[in-house]
């Protein structure tokens, strides 16, 4: 059985029938020792005299010890080896115990994992490029998520939609598998930002969806003196007048009154409102499985005065 190693967000590996193969006995665990192969299994303990994290493999003990539990240039942090019991650790096998008829111990090492992924994968990336995610934390300035073998990147809270929204938990939640694009590489800093934007399409792509003269749901994402900004998707936003009553993150019923492209404007009419938490899904205008890589994207419809787009690559 051969396995090119592929860096994917922790937890894309741990069901594939190759991982559950070479986890099925010590003699397979072996095998991938001897072809440098990265695997996954939860990890179940830290131990707090050692900060090792205990890793359940089944037919054998895996111990990742503290400084093989991540790579950073910077050095790791307690809580980043804490913060992965109970999940998929990616890991890569340095040597196997033998004890003597009892269980063997794998000893594992994450570092190297993450190592091979920042060597093959992670340099290799431009910005432009869209690649898959998981959102590992939140935090009010963005979305922190995995781009390969639990290396972490930032999506700061603008980059995340073209609607406003106050914390990335209006739209994303921990553990939610995405796309994004890279949206600058500081090379000297060792750390890559992404962007989701670009890829939940343009002002004319979200305002098809609608037309005036109809009711549809939304979201009132904030409240000015002017009016009261409603979200009809994550990438386009109306205005309602004035009302009392009403919060932000209320749901609520909009009428739509008229739609202006060349201004960018969507007039809605407030029908109803409610309390209600709710996060809505995300709909993506590129598809990631086919296109890898843009180099620009303009959210502004022609003959706007007003251009919002993104040229990647430039600073």
């Amino acid at each position: 059985m051969e396995m090119q190693n592929i860096y994917l967000p922790e937890g894309s590996l741990i069901d594939t029938e190759s991982n559950i193969a070479y986890t099925s006995s010590v003699r397979m665990l072996e095998r991938a020792m001897r072809r440098g192969v990265i695997l996954e299994a939860m990890a179940t303990v830290c131990d707090c005299t050692d900060m090792s994290l205990k890793v359940d493999l089944g037919c054998a003990d895996g111990i990742i010890p503290k400084e093989e539990a991540m790579y950073s240039p910077e050095g790791g942090k307690d809580i980043a080896v804490i913060t992965r019991v109970g999940k998929p650790v990616c890991f890569k096998i340095v040597k196997i115990i033998d004890r003597g008829g009892m269980r063997p111990t794998a000893v594992l090492s994450r570092r190297l994992a993450q190592l091979e992924c920042s060597e093959n994968y992670i340099s290799r990336l431009s910005p432009g490029d869209i690649i898959p995610c998981a959102v590992t934390h939140l935090d009010p300035f963005g979305a922190f998520v995995d781009i390969g073998c639990g290396i972490v990147s930032l999506i700061c809270v603008d980059c995340i939609s073209v609607s406003r929204i106050f914390h990335p938990s209006d739209r994303l939640w921990a553990g939610q598998r995405i796309y994004a694009a890279v949206k600058h590489i500081d090379r000297s800093a060792s750390r890559i930002y992404m962007t989701l934007r670009e890829l939940l399409g343009t002002w004319e792509e979200n305002a098809d969806a609608f037309s005036p003269c109809s009711t549809v749901a939304g979201i009132v994402r904030s409240i000015e003196d002017y009016g009261i900004f409603v979200e009809l998707t994550p990438n386009l936003a109306g205005l309602a007048e004035l009302r009392e009553g009403v919060s932000v993150g209320d749901c609520c019923s909009v009428y739509i009154k008229s739609i202006i492209p060349d201004r960018m404007k969507i007039k809605l009419v407030l029908i109803d409102c409610h309390a209600a938490r709710y996060t809505p899904s995300l709909k993506y205008f590129v598809d990631p499985q086919r296109v890898r890589h843009i180099d620009r994207w303009r959210y502004s419809p022609p003959g706007c005065r007003k251009v919002i787009e993104t040229v990647f690559g430039e600073e």
